[in-house]
């Protein structure tokens, strides 16, 4: 199933039920938000969930590009990724969580194919301020799909304060066994998808208070789904990765976990160009100038010679096109190589430095901040390129 199918299948699901498709936004929330990236597909309907009538009703869907920083030090797994795309239905004050789950439920066995014995839940078990969601266990007996119970890692919040509530995330396994333990036992089982019940508001001394509006939010990982319907173990065997895959392995001769760093990061980085952010030396422009110099980090750490001149256009073209995104090549790629030089003279002068600092023992915390604070060198390239731990 290509990433375009299961993104219809989806759509047309819910359009039969009566959700309008939303428009996909920027990864640039509008001014005024504090967050540097739209990190999920309920963050730009953050004031519909609040209670402001939606312009297209209460029953929306639609496919949201994302990225979350949160995530950096964990790509590199066949899992994790900086820029995603997400799948999303909501009700805005109008059916349940038990009416979301059945028809999750149903999209995946009916519209998808999958058997009912690879699928799992997992079920908000209850803390000390709410009980556990009984609506949601009594759901899942009801179709007969197992349950595990946990703690917080069945509560979505959007951040400290503001809407949260219970949630239930549904796994797929994907071992070549048959089905055993729970998805907080086996690695194989694989989350897809997350129905929220946006119930509460967490105000800044702890405490919920009940939303006027209690709404449903889920999530399904577009990269994530291709890979479990693909059969596959990594999402960086799908179509939005073979053009980088491909190049970057036989441009570099990189594989496994470098493999996949650099894939995420340089695709990353197109979409970050593509909707509007220039490399900089604080927020936006600061992630954008990481992940370009985490793959030259990476790259370099074999061969110095290696360069981002080199790539050729069918990746960039490719992920352009995939996110919808209007940009020139030919500059997305003068932007890249302008980086690399800045970064490639930061090396240079860096390397004096950190050897005379290292000459006078193992480089200290207190070492690391000044290379950072007064030079500029993060403790992820002293350490990657310039010889600085030990």
């Amino acid at each position: 199933m290509t990433p375009d199918r299961i993104v219809r299948t989806f759509v047309d699901y819910y359009r039969e039920r009566g959700h309008l498709l939303v428009p996909d936004t920027s990864l640039i929330p509008p001014p005024g938000d504090p967050v540097l990236f739209t990190t999920s597909g309920m963050h730009p309907l953050t004031p519909y969930l609040l209670g402001r009538p939606h312009p297209l009703g209460r029953r929306l869907v639609n496919l949201q590009r994302c990225l979350r920083t949160t995530d950096l030090d964990e790509v590199g797994d066949p899992t994790h990724l900086t820029v995603f795309e997400m799948l999303g239905s909501w009700s805005l004050g109008d059916y349940d969580g038990s009416q979301s789950l059945r028809w999750g439920y149903d999209l995946l066995r009916e519209g998808f194919g999958i058997d009912r014995d690879r699928l799992h839940a997992t079920v908000f078990g209850g803390d000390d301020l709410v009980g556990p969601d009984t609506g949601s266990l009594r759901t899942w007996g009801e179709l007969g799909v197992p349950v595990e119970l946990t703690g917080e890692e069945n509560w979505w919040s959007n951040g400290p304060t503001g809407p949260c509530g219970p949630d239930s995330e549904i796994f797929v396994w994907t071992g070549q066994t048959p089905p055993e333990g729970t998805p907080g036992t086996d690695d194989r089982w694989m989350e897809v998808w997350n129905h929220v019940g946006m119930r509460y508001h967490r105000h800044d001394d702890g405490r919920l208070e009940p939303l006027r509006q209690p709404n449903v939010d889920t999530g399904m990982g577009l990269e994530r789904m291709e890979m479990v319907l693909r059969g596959g173990r990594s999402v960086f065997e799908g179509d939005g990765f073979e053009p980088w895959v491909r190049t970057v392995s036989g441009l570099w001769g990189q594989e496994g976990e470098s493999l996949r760093r650099v894939c995420d990061h340089l695709r990353s980085a197109v979409v970050v160009v593509g909707d509007g952010v220039r490399p900089s030396n604080t927020g936006r422009g600061y992630v954008l100038r990481r992940l370009v110099r985490r793959v030259l980090t990476t790259l370099w750490r074999d061969d110095l010679s290696s360069s981002l001149s080199d790539l050729p256009p069918e990746p960039l073209l490719h992920t352009l096109d995939r996110f919808r995104q209007r940009v020139d090549v030919g500059d997305l790629r003068d932007l890249l190589c302008e980086e690399e030089r800045r970064f490639r003279d930061l090396v240079q002068r860096g390397r004096p430095l950190v050897s005379r600092t290292r000459s006078r023992g193992p480089l200290t915390d207190q070492d690391y901040h000044y290379l950072h604070d007064t030079h500029g060198l993060p403790r992820e390239l002293v350490d990657g390129l310039l010889g600085g731990a030990g």
